[in-house]
């Protein structure tokens, strides 16, 4: 490289929202002949303003669009926000992965899924080992988290030593994994030029706990119940897994699994030699033989997922298993912002069917993943960086994240959004340039653009119905026929108004055609105007506005 090099960091996803991570270190002169290294592929969910849409990604068309200078992607660890999109990206990509073994092994269900053979490209790294991609020089450090192998990354180049932590906590007690180094910590971090950091939990002081208090408190829960137990936590959760299943065990329950993800999970994490203490888990149809106190159940669909175990089984729409009078059905988790109302009206039907229900508000059975005040003000001490650069936050957190650099005596703590391109070095950091960013939707099975057509249509369908009208025209252009009037999601159920409502539609579409100063050579416009009519028609009788679309058929 040439004395003219620069250092910058640009993040895709992640910075102004929490999930869908994807971050892109360059080193070179100019933006179009830099080298590039991708740290994680993260995926966010669809809600209720994504009608069709379960799966949303970060537009990758910066770096797609310069492929041949990508070195490589490290994913981080194997939650959904930082490895969710690797098998649908990668495909555009076509460059070496890079993952610890537990990390590996999802990634490879993923692409199995999709169809796609990566074991040419997928590379194994060790724990706290060091790798190079050049230009870049790489050491994994292993940190504390709420799922095996969470890996943050000293990444050191000529102009300097970026340390990029991935999601992380404190945990001097972690059920899955080792504590954290600080002596290796302390030893990497000298001459740190810059830290990037997970912001999520900036916001709420103290200390994040540990997994072993959950783990005495929510065996002292299930102690105390007398009728079945159902618990629902994130699959990838792996230490809390092992922690239900060793409260499980102490109250004298057999355990069951109900969920192909918790399945998988566990299944992923034995082949790693993790949860290998785990006792024999029963099927549904054995557990249905055993006595209400001898059983737990252990179950996907703590985020109110439709096709989660727990969302299925309060609908009694899962073979072998109902929820019957004084069971009991523990949330081992934290509600995700947005998710709100889907779990509250679980806990409602839940509740209506018998259940006790129990969540992080009535006993101490949740701790985070992620790190408090007192943990950043901890990290912060040991690293030492010249630069902050918070990220994993939405604006409020990647604002108070950036005070707190302050505070501690940070040199240059900046505030970035995605698609902005932070020059690290040389010089003071400052926001060399901009780069397109978004989100795209997995729609079906294809990627589209947030803003497509054919997604903005169905979000009015949604909202406003939709309108389908087909006029039969004869040579002179007179109606040959009534018109054919299909409306959804527009008029009321009464039948009465509903046919009024068509009635003068057809009406004011027979005044249209009699009226041949609307009839225009081109087509087009007699579209438009007969959209136009119909719209606002509608619009007077049930203040919507539908996606109306208008056929026109020449005899």
């Amino acid at each position: 490289m040439s004395k003219n090099s620069r250092l910058v960091f640009l993040p895709l996803g992640g910075t102004g929202e929490i999930g869908m991570n994807m971050n892109l270190y360059g080193y070179g002169n100019e933006i179009d002949d830099m080298k590039w290294l991708i740290v994680d592929v993260g995926i966010t969910f669809g809600d209720d303003t994504t009608p069709g849409v379960d799966v949303i990604l970060p537009d990758h068309e910066f770096i797609k669009e310069r492929k041949e200078n990508l070195q490589g992607i490290i994913i981080t660890h194997a939650h959904e926000d930082h490895v969710g999109g690797l098998a649908y990206l990668w495909p555009d990509l076509k460059c070496p992965i890079y993952a610890t073994a537990f990390t590996a092994s999802i990634i490879r269900l993923k692409f199995e899924e999709r169809g796609i053979n990566i074991e040419d490209k997928l590379n194994i790294v060790d724990l706290s080992s060091e790798i190079q991609i050049k230009p870049f020089d790489i050491k994994f450090q292993t940190l504390t988290h709420s799922i095996p192998e969470p890996n943050s990354l000293f990444i050191k180049t000529k102009l300097g030593t970026i340390y990029h932590t991935g999601d992380w906590k404190i945990d001097d007690n972690p059920i899955v994994g080792e504590s954290i180094d600080f002596n290796q910590l302390k030893e990497n971090s000298e001459e740190v030029l810059a830290m990037v950091c997970d912001s999520t939990n900036v916001l709420t002081s103290g200390r994040s706990g540990s997994e072993s208090t959950v783990r005495g408190n929510l065996a002292g829960v299930i102690k105390k119940l007398k009728n079945r137990v159902f618990v629902t936590s994130f699959a990838s959760n792996v230490a809390r897994l092992e922690t239900i299943a060793a409260a499980a065990k102490e109250s004298g329950r057999s355990l069951v699994v109900l969920g192909r993800s918790m399945h998988r999970m566990i299944s992923v994490a034995r082949q790693n030699g993790i949860l290998k203490d785990i006792d024999v888990i029963l099927s549904e149809k054995d557990a249905a033989k055993k006595k209400k106190h001898e059983v737990l159940y252990l179950c996907t669909g703590s985020q109110g997922e439709p096709r989660g175990a727990m969302m299925r089984i309060s609908n009694q729409d899962f073979p072998h298993i109902d929820i019957d009078q004084d069971d009991c059905v523990i949330f081992s988790s934290k509600i995700i912002p947005g998710n709100e109302k889907k779990i509250f009206k679980l806990f409602n039907r839940l509740s209506e069917l018998g259940a006790e229900v129990i969540t992080e508000y009535d006993e101490d059975i949740h701790v985070s993943g992620h790190p408090c005040l007192d943990e950043m003000v901890d990290m912060y001490e040991h690293v030492k960086p010249k630069i902050s650069v918070p990220v994993h936050g939405e604006y409020r957190h990647l604002k108070r994240h950036s005070s707190l650099a302050r505070e501690l005596g940070v040199q240059f703590p900046m505030q970035i959004s995605n698609g902005d391109i932070l020059q690290l070095a040389p010089g003071s950091p400052y926001i060399y340039d901009q780069c397109k960013s978004g989100r795209q939707y997995l729609d079906g099975n294809r990627l589209v653009d947030y803003n497509s057509s054919h997604i903005k249509d169905r979000k009015k369908m949604s909202y406003n119905g939709v309108l389908n009208i087909t006029c039969v025209l004869d040579k002179k252009m007179n109606l040959k026929n009534e018109p054919v009037i299909f409306s959804s999601g527009i008029l009321s159920d009464d039948e009465y108004d509903s046919d009024e409502v068509i009635n003068i539609l057809e009406e004011e579409i027979y005044k249209f055609f009699d009226d041949k100063n609307n009839i225009s050579k081109k087509e087009k416009k007699i579209y438009q105007k007969l959209e136009t009519l119909s719209r606002n028609l509608i619009y007077k009788h049930s203040r919507k506005k539908p996606l109306t679309n208008i056929s026109i058929v020449h005899i």
